[in-house]
């Protein structure tokens, strides 16, 4: 795990070039603290840079940016490729000689012997890389099939820069961001903001499973994307090819796979642990690593003893049937509070989902004593554990029975009535639902922060996602299906991933997700819905493997998953905080938001009527964002994202 940047220069190798690849790659020190490495070619006017963090050959054979053997190819690479014994013997039996050990070595080998493509689909892993052809005088910028790891990139003036972060393309001299309210906007809908967005004018993500290609001369007219995985094809084929067998025959699959890729995920030459909540998903993950292992596997969780929702205890009680060699630690609210500052560096961007404070602090508890941890992230999103898939299939069923005109008519009743202040967000929920011509929109509303963040957003037209075009939605008749689909290409890797991946490597932890693994999310859409929900409960079969391993006693409880006391900060402790960056002549002055809506929902929340926790706390990360970055305020363009 690591971290890479880069810039393309098309006016070619500039005075104090050198200088300005260092102090972009300096900024990222945080996810690779143990080497640094710069590549430059002056006369293509090209440099990567790459801050190292050493997980596999410790070795100086290790470092990056590396060169191919032929030294076309050179790349800067961030992730894992758990496959890559596979791949170094395969290629080992064509000829090729290795220096070292290391992952990095046999991708680009791979490149160089199968062609880019032909390597990226033989992958197993997490990944996101540079790789700079000589021959041929292009630059490829790749990420993983789910998005476990992020890529960012973007015109400034005629020099194309790239980066894990964006603090990275900040650090260029000529970097000039302007805020894009369209993205903002999405950002107020979502709480964060989906790819391939970016909160900057001309910087976008590389969306998961996609190869950019940029021809030289770098221009964005040489720019071109293909798609070398799709979700919607996984999930196509997944529907149309369901797995023969019975019940039985399915659990052992599932547990058969997950144990091969739990497996294949536990190879570091460092120390190596897992986080442990409790709940099904992660305690499924720990199960099968102590099964695989021959030593106590580490697991860590963080408790809260002031909190409701609480899961150490829980936690402790599955470490110790499966024992484990447990680590907990309980944070205070003070101690929870203190992480506030540090989010807008850690996080780059804004974001605004609370449970990054308490994601923080379990990656800083487990760094302290490993360098890898596994989790059991994407598990709800495979197997049908969110609990709102439950609630929500009968509200659809419902609604869509009655004609689309007489809900419009009753969703504008209803919206009025929750804008005199009575059950104002479930009001509004309520109309958004009636509104909703398909699932889908329907689906996308209930998970809005805002319900018209163009409104609140001055001078912004929102963007389309993959809510409002159903050209990228998967034909199926599965209500709870469609939905598991949006949050596999929405909230899993714009949300989750994101807040995993800028909380662990804040502190140079790598974490590894084996749901993740692209063989597991196959497997999952080639079963049945009905393993699904079942019994009022969700991820029926992935409890049915767990089963084997921990008693259903020590895992059935209600799931609460990371939250935090957002309603209490913000009348206590939070409040000055708050005010300061919410005081109307500021937001006046910035001139992004509607002063006057964002004082509203702040003066209700105050006087208790309204639940706008949420809201506020999506708007005071970008406030704050923009306290620390220094991004420009009034003079930003009005216009949405290109």
């Amino acid at each position: 795990m690591c971290g890479l940047t880069g810039f393309w220069a098309q006016r070619g190798w500039e005075r104090g070039a050198d200088h300005a690849l260092r102090r972009m790659t300096e900024t990222l020190r945080h996810r690779g603290p143990d080497d640094e490495g710069y590549w430059t070619d002056p006369e293509a006017g090209i440099g990567l840079g790459h801050r190292r963090l050493a997980i596999l050959d410790l070795s100086r054979e290790g470092r990056q940016p590396m060169c191919s053997a032929s030294g076309r190819y050179v790349i800067a690479f961030n992730g894992e490729i758990y496959n890559f014994g596979d791949l170094r013997t395969e290629l080992e039996h064509t000829g090729v000689a290795f220096r070292g050990r290391s992952d990095t070595e046999a991708l680009v080998a791979a490149v160089e012997h199968w062609g880019l493509e032909g390597a990226v689909e033989r992958l197993v892993g997490m990944f996101a890389f540079a790789l700079w052809d000589g021959l041929k005088r292009r630059l490829h910028l790749v990420r993983d099939r789910v998005g476990e790891k992020p890529l960012y990139y973007g015109w400034i003036g005629r020099t194309l820069l790239f980066g894990s972060e964006l603090k990275a393309l900040r650090a260029h001299p000529t970097w000039r961001g302007e805020i894009d309210r369209g993205a903002l906007a999405l950002y107020l809908h979502h709480h964060y903001i989906p790819a391939p967005y970016s909160i900057y004018q001309g910087v976008q993500k590389v969306s998961p499973g996609t190869i950019v290609t940029v021809g030289a001369p770098a221009t964005a007219g040489t720019v071109s994307e293909r798609r070398y995985w799709s979700p919607r094809e996984v999930v196509r084929h997944g529907l149309a090819n369901p797995l023969p067998g019975g019940e039985a025959d399915l659990v052992g699959a599932c547990d058969t796979l997950l144990r091969r890729v739990i497996r294949g995920q536990m190879i570091a030459d460092v120390p190596l642990g897992a986080f442990l909540s409790g709940g099904v998903d992660s305690s499924t993950v720990v199960a099968l690593m102590q099964r695989e292992s021959r030593h106590r596997v580490r697991t860590f969780t963080i408790g809260f003893p002031e909190l409701a929702y609480d899961e150490a205890t829980a936690a402790k009680a599955v470490a110790t049937h499966l024992g484990t060699e447990h680590t907990e630690l309980y944070v205070t609210p003070s101690e929870m509070v203190a992480v506030i500052p540090r989010l807008p560096c850690l996080y780059d961007e804004p974001f605004g989902d609370s449970s990054q404070i308490p994601t923080f602090l379990v990656s800083q508890l487990t760094r302290g004593h490993v360098t890898v941890s596994l989790s059991g992230d994407g598990g709800d999103e495979l197997f049908g554990g969110y609990d709102r898939y439950r609630r929500w299939r009968p509200v659809w069923g419902a609604a869509h029975r009655l004609p689309y005109l007489m809900r419009r008519g009753l969703a504008r009743g209803v919206a009025a009535v929750a804008d005199q202040g009575w059950l104002h967000e479930r009001g509004h929920k309520l109309a958004a639902v009636l509104r909703a011509r398909t699932p889908e929109a329907m689906y996308g509303e209930l998970l809005s922060q805002c319900a018209d963040p163009a409104r609140t957003v001055l001078g912004a037209t929102e963007p389309r996602t993959v809510f409002s075009s159903d050209g990228d939605w998967p034909e199926s008749d599965d209500f709870v299906g469609r939905m598991m689909y949006l949050d596999l290409v929405s909230y899993l890797p714009d949300d989750i991933l994101v807040k995993v991946d800028r909380a662990s490597m804040g502190v140079a932890l790598e974490s590894r997700a084996p749901f993740l693994d692209h063989r597991m999310v196959e497997f999952a859409w080639h079963l049945p819905p009905s393993t699904r929900l079942r019994d009022g409960r969700g991820k029926w079969l992935l409890r049915q493997v767990l089963d084997r391993y921990v008693p259903r006693h020590l895992v059935e409880r209600p799931k609460h998953g990371f939250g935090v006391p957002l309603t209490a900060w913000l009348a206590g402790p939070l409040r000055e905080w708050a005010e300061a960056l919410l005081a109307p002549a500021r937001l006046q002055r910035e001139g992004f938001f509607d002063p006057v809506a964002i004082r509203q929902k702040w003066s209700r929340h105050q006087r208790g009527s309204g639940r706008w926790q949420d809201f506020l706390w999506t708007v005071l990360m970008f406030q704050s964002w923009l306290d620390a970055t220094g991004s420009e305020p009034a003079g930003a363009s009005a216009t949405g994202v290109g």
